[in-house]
């Protein structure tokens, strides 16, 4: 049985309260018990079938490739499952695991509303109480996905603190995980966090990966030339990247939110020019001040407004095996625009940012064969927001 892994090269670990300790290790040993049982997988892989939709389709978008200059792009279609986006994977595993392990109260954070969504989705499905963190701001420009989370029975908690976006959100939610462990399981929502989030997160989420592979194969009879996937904490993207990181020939590519522009100090691009240092349990790269404090981040994107990201990402960086590139709010919100035009498909604002990296390269990735882009979720909860950087009128 392998143990579940705790460090990514240096990345990783815990730097959590002692109070918790315990916590993470039932955590980390009912996962090792569990992730391979025959009865735990059979019933999560009959779940992401019947009730999320899965497999999802592998979609030539053949106009959005014309634009791009790419003969053959690929969306992987996670914007097609059950509550909109791949954050559904995550969460049902993770329910399903809170649930052999006796626990009856279920919390999470969230920042563009879409972990939240699924988290609340989930808890609903198995009769279980929960309770949603999320920043005041978020909760504004979110305001869709924080009226199906209290539709499904969740609590949805705000959090006034700093900017009021993720960070603060995933700080309130981990006192509370402090202070209420023994009956309370605390959903992550991306590969972050102390060991072992970061390896059930990516592990949840490879089903993403997998199935591309698979059909890729199937459709081409080769593996793709690269593959991209936007990254905040990352679980999307190490999701996909996971099936091909021993495949030489596959460039992988993650995209960063580099907001107003990486030298006004505005945007969430910590693999881009963080530093190492530790932040919710984990050490990874983070946007650091001067002094070394966590620094804010920014993006249009709820859900790429994070300082921090995954230690498994940390560790692609330093070895080189994945390309990580930053796009700006007005590149995002273009491929937004184009997808919308050329395709018929709304995208979350942040796949947005793994298609906006196509504009700049799309012809040389076309060079190397076909194009798999990771489209993580869908933008009806973005529209809002779009609508009026876009100058949309209603």
């Amino acid at each position: 049985m392998a143990e579940v892994t705790q460090r990514f090269g240096p990345f990783g670990g815990r730097y959590v309260p002692e109070t918790v300790i315990a916590a993470l290790d039932e955590l980390a040993d009912a996962y090792q018990r569990l992730r391979d049982d025959p009865g735990f997988r059979g019933e999560l892989e009959g779940l992401l079938g019947a009730y999320v939709g899965r497999p999802t389709p592998l979609y030539r978008a053949r106009r959005l490739g014309e634009a791009y200059g790419i003969g053959r792009l690929y969306l992987k279609r996670e914007d097609l499952c059950h509550t909109g986006a791949h954050k559904i994977n995550n969460a049902l595993g993770q329910v399903l695991l809170a649930r052999r392990m006796g626990k009856r109260r279920i919390i999470a954070e969230t920042g563009a509303g879409q972990h939240g969504v699924a988290t609340a989705t989930a808890a609903s499905l198995f009769g279980m109480e929960c309770c949603v963190y999320m920043g005041r701001l978020d909760m504004r420009r979110q305001r869709l996905n924080v009226i199906r989370m209290k539709m499904l029975g969740a609590e949805v908690r705000p959090v006034d603190a700093g900017t009021g976006t993720l960070k603060h959100a995933t700080s309130e939610a981990i006192r509370d995980w402090v202070t209420n462990v023994e009956g309370t399981h605390y959903v992550i929502g991306s590969a972050v966090g102390p060991a072992p989030y970061p390896e059930i997160v990516a592990d949840l989420q490879r089903v993403i990966g997998d199935e591309t592979r698979e059909q890729i194969l199937a459709e081409e009879g080769r593996l793709p030339g690269t593959v991209v996937a936007c990254v905040g904490g990352g679980s999307n993207a190490i999701g996909m990247f996971r099936a091909f990181l021993d495949d030489a020939e596959v460039a992988i590519v993650g995209v960063e939110a580099a907001g107003d522009g990486i030298g006004t100090g505005r945007h969430g691009a910590s693999l881009s020019v963080g530093r190492p240092g530790v932040l919710h349990g984990s050490y990874s790269y983070l946007l650091q001040d001067d002094d070394g404090q966590v620094a804010e981040a920014h993006s249009i994107s709820a859900g790429l407004d994070y300082p921090g990201v995954g230690p498994q990402h940390s560790h692609l960086r330093d070895t080189g095996r994945v390309r990580y590139e930053a796009v700006t709010d007005a590149e995002a919100l273009e491929a937004f625009s184009l997808t919308c035009g050329t395709e018929g498909i709304i995208p979350a604002l942040e796949s947005s940012h793994a298609l906006a990296v196509l504009a700049r390269e799309g012809r040389v990735m076309d060079a190397a064969g076909p194009v798999v882009v990771c489209l993580s979720g869908r933008g009806d909860k973005d529209v809002d927001q779009a609508s009026a950087a876009l100058g949309i009128d209603v």
